[in-house]
C-alpha cells in the first residue's frame, strides 16, 4: 500500500491511498465467505459454494463491493498512522480507482487536530472580585438558618405578610374549570412571590374562610400560558415565629454552644464559599487570557457538530426536564433565535479551542492522572448526576467514557499550572495564593463547563 497527504488547510487533510490488488486476499476470502452464509444455490451445501459459482450467480460485482467496505477501514487506518495523523471524526471516502486483479485506489477527507503553538504564559495577569465577609453577610446567614427553625401557630386575624397560609385554590379558564386547576390545601407563604402572580395581593387582609378572585397566567399544567380566572379561599392563617437568637438557638441548630461560635463558624463557611468563588473566577478569567494568546484554527465539521450537540442537550435535557420548548425558554431569556444561534456557535467555538489548547499543554507539560485522581473525579461527577459512584462507574466503563474522565481531569491539570504560573491580584491589588492542592479539581470543572463533555478526538471509521 502507497499514500500521500495533501494539506487543505490548517484543519483538513486529503489522503490518497493505492492498496495493490493482493493486498485485498484476505478481504475476498472473507467477502467470499460472508456470501456463503446468506445465499444457496441448488446442488451445493450451504456454505460450500465454489467462488466461481457466486460469481457466476450473483455477480463478481458484488463480492468486490463487500470486500472493499471490509478493507477500507483498515487501509485508511494504515495511511493515517504512516501520515502520524491526529484524525477527528469520520472521513469522506471517495474509491477513485478499483480494477479487478489490478488496484484499488481511494481518497478520504477528515478533519485533524490543528498543530498549536503555546506561547509563554508565565506573563498572564488577571483581577478577581477580594474574599470579604461582613459582618452583615454573617447576619443573614444566621437569619436563614433563624428561619429553618421557625414555628408556625394559627392566629385569627387578617393575612399579611410572612404569614403561612393553607389555602384551596380553582383556576377557570373561558368559564370553564380546569381538570388539572383544582388544589386543596395548599401552603403558602404570603409575599413569598411563589404559585401565581396577583396571589399576594389577593389573600393579603384576608381572615379564615375568606376568599378573593383574580386573574393571572398560568405557568404550567393544561393551559399554561393562558390567562386564568383564580379563586382562592383561606382556610387558615397562621403565623412564623422566629427562635430567639440566643445560645439556646445555637444549640439547636447546631453543634455549637454558643451564638458567638455558630457566629464564627457561619463566617468561616462564607470565607470558604467566596474563596472557592474566587477561584473558579481565577480560573475562568486565566483560561480567557490564555486562549487569547494561542492562534487555534477550528475544524468547520467539528464546530457544526458542536452547536448541534448543544442544541441537542440544551432541548431535549436541560428545557425537558423544566417543561420547557427551545420557543418558551427564548421568550424567558429575552432573545431571537439568531441571537441564541450566535451565542451557542461563540460557547462551541470557546469549548473546542479550551479543549484543543489545554491537551497541547498536557502533552507539553507531560501531565499524567494517577488512579487518585481520577477516583477523586468519577466522586465528583457521580454525585453531580445523582448516581451512585458505583453505578456512575460501571456507566462510564460500559460507555467506554473511562479515556473522556481522564482528559477531563488532565486538562483540569493543565489550566492549574497556568493559574500557579499567572499573576493573580483582588480588587484590593492583594496577589492570591491559589496552589492549594484542590485547585485541580476545581479547574477540571471549570474546563468540563467550558468544553461541556463534547470530546473532539473521537475517531471513526470510513464507509465506502
Amino acid at each position: 500500500m502507497k499514500s500521500a497527504v495533501e494539506t487543505l488547510n490548517p484543519t483538513r487533510v486529503r489522503l490518497t491511498v493505492e492498496v495493490p490488488f493482493e493486498e485485498l486476499k484476505d478481504s475476498l476470502d472473507a467477502a467470499y465467505k460472508k456470501i456463503n452464509q446468506q445465499v444457496t444455490v441448488k446442488g451445493f451445501r450451504k456454505g460450500k459454494i465454489p467462488a466461481r459459482v457466486i460469481d457466476q450467480r450473483f455477480g463478481r460485482g458484488a463480492v468486490l463491493e463487500e470486500a472493499v467496505n471490509d478493507a477500507l477501514p483498515k487501509f485508511y487506518t494504515e495511511a493515517v498512522n504512516e501520515a502520524e495523523l491526529n484524525v477527528l471524526g469520520q472521513p469522506e471516502v471517495d474509491i477513485t480507482e478499483l480494477k479487478d486483479g489490478e488496484t484499488l485506489n481511494f481518497t478520504a477527507e477528515v478533519d485533524i487536530r490543528p498543530e498549536i503553538e503555546i506561547p509563554d504564559y508565565s506573563g498572564i495577569e488577571v483581577e478577581v472580585d477580594a474574599v470579604e465577609v461582613t459582618d452583615e453577610d454573617v447576619e443573614k446567614s444566621v437569619e436563614q438558618l433563624r428561619e429553618r427553625f421557625a414555628s408556625t401557630s394559627p392566629v385569627e386575624r387578617a393575612a399579611a405578610e410572612g404569614d403561612v397560609l393553607t389555602i384551596d385554590l380553582e383556576a377557570k379558564v373561558e368559564g370553564e374549570v380546569l381538570e388539572d386547576g383544582v388544589a386543596s390545601g395548599v401552603s403558602y407563604t404570603v409575599g413569598s412571590g411563589e404559585l401565581l402572580d396577583g396571589i399576594d395581593e389577593a389573600v393579603t387582609g384576608l381572615e379564615a374562610d375568606g376568599e378573593a378572585t383574580f386573574t393571572s397566567q398560568l405557568k404550567g399544567g393544561s393551559a399554561e400560558g393562558k390567562d386564568a380566572e383564580v379563586t382562592v379561599k383561606v382556610t387558615q392563617v397562621a403565623a412564623r415565629e422566629l427562635p430567639e437568637l440566643d445560645d439556646e438557638f445555637a444549640q439547636l441548630a447546631s453543634e455549637f454552644d454558643t451564638l458567638d461560635e455558630l457566629k464564627a463558624d457561619s463566617r468561616k463557611r462564607l470565607e470558604n464559599m467566596k474563596q472557592y468563588d474566587q477561584a473558579t473566577q481565577a480560573q475562568e478569567r486565566v483560561l480567557e487570557k490564555l486562549l487569547e494568546l494561542v492562534e487555534v484554527p477550528v475544524p468547520e465539521k467539528l464546530l457544526e457538530d458542536e452547536v448541534q450537540t448543544r442544541k441537542h442537550n440544551l432541548e431535549n435535557h436541560q428545557l425537558a426536564q423544566m417543561g420547557l420548548d427551545l420557543a418558551k425558554y427564548l421568550e424567558i431569556q429575552g432573545k431571537s433565535a439568531e441571537e441564541f444561534d450566535e451565542e451557542t456557535r461563540e460557547q462551541a467555538v470557546k469549548g473546542i479551542k479550551t479543549q484543543f489548547v489545554l491537551d497541547e499543554l498536557v502533552n507539553k507539560e507531560k501531565l499524567n492522572v494517577n488512579q487518585e485522581e481520577l477516583t477523586e473525579h468519577l466522586m465528583r461527577r457521580a454525585q453531580s448526576s445523582g448516581m451512585s459512584p458505583d453505578q456512575f462507574a460501571q456507566a462510564v466503563v460500559e460507555g467506554g467514557q473511562v479515556p473522556m474522565l481522564v482528559g477531563e481531569v488532565a486538562r483540569g491539570k493543565a489550566l492549574a499550572v497556568v493559574v500557579e504560573a499567572a499573576t493573580v491580584k483582588d480588587t484590593n491589588g492583594e496577589v492570591v495564593d491559589l496552589s492549594d492542592e484542590d485547585e485541580t479539581e476545581a479547574a477540571a470543572e471549570t474546563v468540563e463547563a467550558a468544553v461541556e463533555g463534547a470530546e473532539a478526538e473521537a475517531e471513526e471509521k470510513p464507509e465506502a
